[in-house]
């Protein structure tokens, strides 16, 4: 397997000559099934569990392996397996928050050059959600692309395009149609060797579809949506790298019913460069845009040159990051301190012998 075709590049080669060195290898991360991963090496494909070092030091979910990395592997000769060592430096990652209560980071995808938010253009079509995959992904280091599925199902494209282009500013927006075969071109310019494209949305939102039409192949599993409320049913059950015949990678991952922040240092301002825009333009520096005179946001909203629901979207999502924060705060201490005990017992144990 050529391993440029899956997007090595000369930084990654400057990453990996300390290992290169010292007779390892590398491969890319295709799967992860319960701490063991598929990984393409120049050998071939191979079935890779992490070292006993690794495990010790990692330290978080971050340190582990994830779809899209590069990894430095040991290949076991003879039996199509292999030991990860370590993780190359990550250019890109696209992370969420777990689901549930717990503070913890789910890396969904790495390494990655476009975004494709792909949104299915039907009842179940929300600006709302497109606002927090755009936070999400300005985060992560990659490009984002707006891709709106199944044009076929709309009766008025152009004014869904309009819709959402009002909240994705200087984002690229576009239509297709599996079914019709509609725009798919446009999407396949994005497809280039040494590019990596991830696929995100709900379920139903089409992911797998599109994968496919791109592929040329039926290599994803697909079901219909629901009738009624044009909810999907999860068809790809796990995040999987997948490289196209002419050129590119794409990653496909499940749909995700709750999207929950994880860490956002800037994207919100470039997510809501109009509002923060307008914030500057307040008469009081510490307007709260509630009932001040001379609030720029208010004044706007009273006009019609933003909508209300973007405003409050725009504070809900800023609570929502400030409340992530603190917790997560918290919880680096709690590991922390978890780390200086861990290594002080392996300490005093080593003494012991």
């Amino acid at each position: 397997m050529n391993i440029e075709k899956l997007g090595w590049n000369e930084s990654l080669q400057e990453s990996f000559k300390s290992y290169e060195s010292q007779g390892y290898t590398v491969g890319r991360v295709a799967s992860e099934h319960k701490r063991m991963y598929r990984v393409l090496t120049a050998e071939g494909e191979m079935l890779a569990e992490i070292s006993g070092k690794l495990r010790f030091v990692a330290s978080n979910r971050e340190s582990y392996p994830a779809v899209g990395d590069w990894v430095v592997v040991t290949i076991l000769k003879g039996e199509g397996k292999a030991i990860i060592h370590a993780v190359l430096p990550r250019n890109s990652k696209f992370s969420r928050k777990v689901a549930g209560n717990v503070t913890e980071e789910q890396i969904v995808a790495t390494n990655i050059n476009s975004l494709f938010l792909v949104n299915a253009l039907n009842n179940d079509l929300n600006v709302r959600r497109i606002e927090r995959y755009l936070i999400m992904a300005w985060e992560s280091g990659a490009n984002p692309v707006i891709v709106l599925t199944k044009s076929d199902l709309c009766e008025d494209v152009a004014a869904k395009i309009s819709e959402v282009e009002s909240v994705a500013l200087g984002v690229p927006v576009h239509a297709c149609s599996v079914k019709e075969n509609q725009g798919i071109e446009i999407l396949r310019a994005y497809f280039k060797e040494n590019q990596t494209v991830a696929l995100l949305g709900s379920s139903g939102a089409g992911k797998s579809t599109l994968t496919n039409c791109l592929l040329g192949e039926e290599k994803q599993f697909v079901q219909e949506v629901r009738e009624g409320d044009d909810r999907g049913r999860h068809t790809t059950t796990h995040r999987e790298l997948l490289v196209l015949q002419t050129g590119g990678v794409i990653i496909d991952t499940p749909g995700m019913r709750e999207l929950q922040l994880w860490e956002s240092d800037t994207a919100l301002q470039h997510s809501f460069q109009d509002i923060e825009e307008l914030a500057s333009n307040c008469r009081f520096r510490d307007c709260s845009h509630k009932s001040e005179p001379g609030c720029a946001i208010q004044a706007a909203i009273k006009n019609g040159i933003i909508e209300g629901s973007r405003y409050q979207s725009y504070v809900k999502l800023q609570k929502e990051l400030a409340h992530l924060e603190r917790k997560t705060d918290k919880r680096a201490q709690l590991v922390e301190k978890e780390n200086r005990k861990r290594i002080t017992n392996a300490v005093k144990n080593k003494k012991k012998f």
